[in-house]
C-alpha cells in the first residue's frame, strides 16, 4: 500500500521530487487518536509534517491508537482526518493529492493489551520487509492522561522499540506531575523505559511563533540589547495569558491543578526562561540553550505567599458542584486567576520584577510578553510636536505578542525610540497598515511592528521539531524538576489562601488589578472578596459578617479584608489617642498571623501617626533580638524598617541581658514593667493585639501557667510547651487594663479552638484567652471565615 500511495502521488505529477532515493521510513503512532487534543491540533500537525516532508525522501505511516474497539475507533478517527485542511499557500490540487495519500497511509489500532502492542510492532516490521525499506525511526505521541504513561511506556519498551540503528522519540503532554514529589516519581517511572534523549515533553507555548522568536531576536539584536537588557534599564517584565473562557467542562482537571499549575508553572515559566537566561554564544546549540535555562532556574528566588494574588470567578463553585456532584455547601479554593511576582538572584536581573499573570473568565483573550524599560528623560516640548522615533519621553518597550487580542496575530513590537531591530526577512515582515490601532496606550505607529510571513500553529511547529530531533523547544527532566522545585513551596503556602471572587468578563472592571510593594503583591481595591447576591444589591456588592463572639463584638471576613479592617481600626485608635493625649501606645503579639497586618500598616497607612506612637511587645521568645525566632525581629523586618518610628519609642522586651537569656536574677520582667509604668498613663495601653493558640493560649500565657494569669505582676517569665520554651509576656491583669484589645484569629487550623471557645466560660487557667476581659476597655474579635466557619 505504501509504495502504491507514493507512486500515485508521483504519477499525478504533484511531487516529482519523490523519485529521489529513500531516506528511511518513519512510523508515527498517535495514542489518544480520538481525543480532543488530537482532533483539534495533533492530526493537523501530523498532516502538515507530511506535507512538508513528503518530497524529502522519507516515507511515512500514521497509526492512530486508542482504547476504543477497532470499528468505532476507526470511524471516529477518519471523521477527523477527512476534515483536515492545508495551509493557504498550498495549491488546491496539491492539497487534494497529498491529503488523499495521508488518509491511505493512516490506520487505526486498538491498543489496550500487550498483545495489541506486539501486533502493532509486527505490522510495522512486515510493512518494512514487504516494501524493502530501511527504518529511520518511530514517534510515539502520548496524547493520554499521565496516569497511563507508565503502562504504555512498558508496552513500547517491551514490544515496540525499533531495531538498532533507528531512533525512538516519545512525546509526552503535560501535566508532568502535580508537585515536585509527583514529578520526580513520574520521571523515575519513565526513565525505567526510555533514555533522556528519547523523551520530548511538550509545552505548546514554545511552539508559538512569538515565543519561539525570543531567543533569535535577542541573538540577532545583541548590539542593541546588550547595554539595556539588565536591571539598570529594565523596569519590569510582564508575561501574560488571559482567557475569556471559563473552566466549565474541565472542572475535574481544574480542581486538581488550578491556574498556577495549569499555566504559570509551565507556559509562563518557560517564557521567563527565554527572557532571563544568559544567551549562549551559539543559540543553535541545544545543549548550550538547555544548560543556560537550568542556570536561570537555579537563580530564581523562591517566592512567598505574599508574592501572589489569587482569584476565582464567581460561577466556578457552582460549576464544580454540578459537574463533580459535590454538596451544595462545598467551597472550592482553587484559583482560576493568579498573579505572581518573581525575582532573580543574578547580577543582570537583581531587583527587576517579573510578573506572571493568567486567568479564566477575563475581559479578553490575549497572550503577550512586555519588557518595559525605565525612562529618565524629561521633554520640554509638548507631546504633539514630538516624533515617536526621536522623543525619549515616550514609553520604551519590547513586546512579544503571542496572539489574539487587538492584533489577533503573533507579532514583535519595539518602541521606535529604542532601536530599529534586525529581523529575518524571509520569515518576518514589517506591518505598516494599521497605524490607528492602539496597544498599551500608544498608537501602533509608535512601534516597529513585525509579524510572521506565514503563520503556523504551535503544534505543527513542535511536531516538525520532534521529527528533526531538535530538543531545545522541549522540557528536559532536569529542567522540569527545577521548575517544580521552585513552584511547589509557593503552591503549598497558598493552599489555605482564599481566592478573591470576581464576576467574570467585562464586569471584573478593576477588581483584579494588583500592585507591587517591594517583593509583595496586593490587590489595589480594598473591597472584601466575597461576592453576594442579596435583595436590593447589585452583583459585586460586598459585606463582612459582624456579630458577637463570647459576648464581644466580632468582625469576620476573608483574610485580605479582615486585615484591612483591623489595620484601619488600629489607625483610627491611634488618631484618637494622639488627639486625646498626644501619644499612642500599641502592644503587638508575635506569631505568623500579625505579619500580614504589619505589612498592611507599612504599605497602606501613610497617614498613621508613627511619630507619636510607642511600640511595645505583648510577648517575646527568650532568644537574641536578631534571631529569626524573635518576635522583635519579625516586627522589625515587616514593619519597623518600613515606617518612621522614633528610636526611643520602640520598646523591645529585655530578654537578653548580661549576655544571657531570661535569667531571673537579671530582672528583665521588672525592668519592662517599670518602663511601661513610667511611660504609659496608669499602665493602660491604648491598643493590644493578641492571637489565639490552638491550645487556648494567648500572648505567652499558656494553660496551667504558674504566673501571669492573675496577681499583681504585669510582666512575667513563662514556659512554653514548644521550643524555645522560655518566654516573657505581659500578664492578663495588664492586658485587661488596656483601652482596646483585639484578638486576631486566622486559618482553618484555628476552627476547632474557636468553636471550643464559643462554648466555654471564663476559665483562664485552662484557657488563658478566656481570661481576656478588659475592665474598662473594649475587646473585639477579628476572625477569618476559615477560623470561624471551618
Amino acid at each position: 500500500m505504501l509504495r502504491a500511495a507514493l507512486c500515485a502521488v508521483f504519477l499525478l505529477g504533484a511531487l516529482p521530487s519523490l523519485a529521489k532515493e529513500s531516506r528511511g521510513h518513519v512510523s508515527v503512532v498517535l495514542l489518544g487518536a480520538t481525543g480532543d487534543l488530537a482532533k483539534k491540533y495533533l492530526w493537523e500537525g501530523l498532516f502538515h509534517l507530511y506535507l512538508d516532508q513528503v518530497s524529502s525522501g522519507h516515507s511515512f505511516t500514521f497509526h492512530g491508537a486508542a482504547l476504543t474497539a477497532h470499528e468505532p475507533g476507526q470511524g471516529l478517527m477518519f471523521e477527523v482526518l477527512k476534515k483536515l485542511a492545508c495551509p493557504s499557500d498550498v495549491s488546491p490540487d496539491r492539497c487534494a493529492v497529498v491529503k488523499d495519500q495521508f488518509l491511505k497511509l493512516s490506520r487505526y489500532h486498538q491498543l489496550k493489551t500487550s498483545e495489541n502492542y506486539t501486533a502493532l510492532n509486527r505490522e510495522i516490521e512486515t510493512l518494512l520487509q514487504q516494501e524493502g525499506l530501511e527504518e529511520a525511526g518511530r514517534i510515539f505521541y502520548f496524547s493520554v492522561p499521565p496516569f497511563a504513561y507508565a503502562e504504555i511506556a512498558r508496552h513500547i519498551n517491551g514490544s515496540c522499540r525499533p531495531r538498532p540503528g533507528a531512533w525512538l522519540r516519545v512525546v509526552l503532554e503535560k501535566p508532568f506531575g502535580h508537585d515536585l514529589k509527583s514529578a520526580q516519581q513520574l520521571a523515575i517511572e519513565l526513565r525505567t523505559f526510555f533514555r533522556e534523549e528519547e523523551m520530548y515533553r511538550v509545552d505548546h507555548y514554545l511552539g508559538k511563533q512569538a515565543v519561539a522568536h525570543i531567543l533569535p531576536f535577542r541573538d540577532q539584536n545583541r548590539r542593541f540589547l546588550d547595554p539595556i537588557w539588565n536591571r539598570h534599564h529594565v523596569e519590569r517584565v510582564e508575561i501574560v495569558l488571559k482567557e475569556t473562557l471559563d473552566a466549565k467542562g474541565r472542572t475535574s482537571f481544574y480542581e486538581q491543578y488550578g491556574v498556577i499549575r495549569d499555566v504559570l508553572q509551565n507556559h509562563l515559566t518557560e517564557v521567563l526562561m527565554y527572557l532571563a537566561m544568559e544567551l549562549p554564544a551559539n543559540i543553535s546549540s541545544t545543549e548550550d540553550v538547555l544548560r543556560r535555562k537550568l542556570q536561570t532556574f537555579k537563580a530564581l528566588q523562591g517566592p512567598e505567599s505574599t508574592s501572589a494574588v489569587l482569584g476565582q470567578y464567581q460561577a466556578y463553585a457552582s460549576q464544580v458542584r454540578e459537574e463533580l456532584q459535590k454538596a451544595q455547601d462545598y467551597v472550592s479554593r482553587t484559583p482560576t486567576f493568579a498573579g505572581v511576582l518573581i525575582q532573580l538572584d543574578s547580577l543582570r536581573w537583581e531587583g527587576v520584577p517579573f510578573l506572571l499573570t493568567s486567568g479564566k473568565a477575563l475581559d479578553e483573550r490575549v497572550g503577550y510578553v512586555r519588557v518595559l524599560f525605565k525612562n529618565r528623560a524629561y521633554c520640554t516640548q509638548r507631546e504633539s510636536l514630538r516624533e515617536a522615533g526621536q522623543s525619549q519621553c515616550g514609553a520604551k518597550q519590547i513586546i512579544f505578542y503571542i496572539g489574539h487580542g487587538e492584533l489577533s496575530c503573533p507579532a514583535v513590537l519595539i518602541s521606535r525610540n529604542l532601536f530599529k531591530p534586525i529581523m529575518p526577512e524571509g520569515s518576518w515582515k514589517e506591518v505598516v497598515d494599521r497605524p490607528q490601532l492602539r496597544l498599551f496606550g500608544l498608537p501602533l505607529s509608535d512601534y516597529y511592528v513585525y509579524s510572521p510571513v506565514k503563520e503556523r500553529e504551535a503544534y505543527s511547529v513542535l511536531i516538525s521539531s520532534i521529527f528533526h530531533g531538535r530538543k531545545d523547544s522541549f522540557i528536559t527532566t532536569e529542567n522540569l524538576l527545577a521548575s517544580w522545585e521552585f513552584w511547589t513551596p509557593l503552591l503549598d503556602s497558598l493552599t489555605q489562601q482564599v481566592p478573591r471572587l470576581y464576576p467574570g468578563g467585562l464586569e471584573n472592571q478593576h477588581l483584579l488589578d494588583f500592585e507591587m510593594v517591594g517583593r509583595e503583591l496586593s490587590f489595589t481595591l480594598e473591597e472584601p472578596v466575597e461576592l453576594l447576591h442579596i435583595d436590593g444589591q447589585k452583583p459585586g456588592d460586598y459585606r463582612t459578617i459582624q456579630a458577637k463572639f463570647r459576648q464581644s463584638p466580632l468582625v469576620s471576613a476573608w483574610p485580605e479584608e479582615l486585615i484591612a479592617r483591623l489595620a484601619s481600626d488600629i489607625e483610627t485608635a491611634a488618631a484618637e489617642a494622639v488627639a486625646r493625649c498626644g501619644e499612642f501606645h500599641l502592644a503587638l503579639s508575635g506569631g505568623s498571623s500579625p505579619i500580614v497586618m504589619f505589612r498592611r500598616l507599612a504599605t497602606h497607612h501613610y497617614g498613621f501617626p508613627w511619630r507619636h506612637t510607642h511600640l511595645w511587645l505583648v510577648d517575646e521568645r527568650c532568644v537574641p533580638l536578631a534571631d529569626p525566632e524573635s518576635n522583635f525581629r519579625s516586627l522589625h523586618d515587616h514593619l519597623l524598617q518600613h515606617v518612621r518610628v522614633p528610636y526611643l519609642n520602640i520598646h523591645p522586651m529585655p530578654v537578653h541581658l548580661n549576655r544571657r537569656l531570661c535569667v531571673e536574677e537579671d530582672r528583665g520582667p521588672e525592668l519592662y514593667a517599670k518602663e511601661i509604668a513610667a511611660l504609659v498613663n496608669n499602665a493602660s495601653l491604648d491598643f493590644v493585639l493578641l492571637g489565639l493558640g490552638s491550645d487556648g493560649h494567648t500572648a505567652s500565657l499558656f494553660p496551667r501557667s504558674s504566673s501571669g494569669l492573675e496577681g499583681a505582676q504585669t510582666v512575667v517569665l513563662t514556659e512554653s510547651p514548644v521550643k524555645p520554651h522560655q518566654r516573657m509576656s505581659l500578664s492578663l491583669p495588664l492586658i485587661n487594663k488596656a483601652r482596646q484589645v483585639a484578638v486576631l484569629v486566622m486559618g482553618k487550623g484555628k476552627h476547632e479552638i474557636t468553636t471550643q471557645m464559643s462554648r466555654v466560660g471564663q476559665e483562664p487557667k485552662k484557657w488563658p484567652i478566656s481570661g481576656v476581659n478588659p475592665s474598662s476597655g473594649q475587646l473585639v474579635w477579628y476572625m477569618d471565615y476559615d477560623a470561624l466557619l471551618g
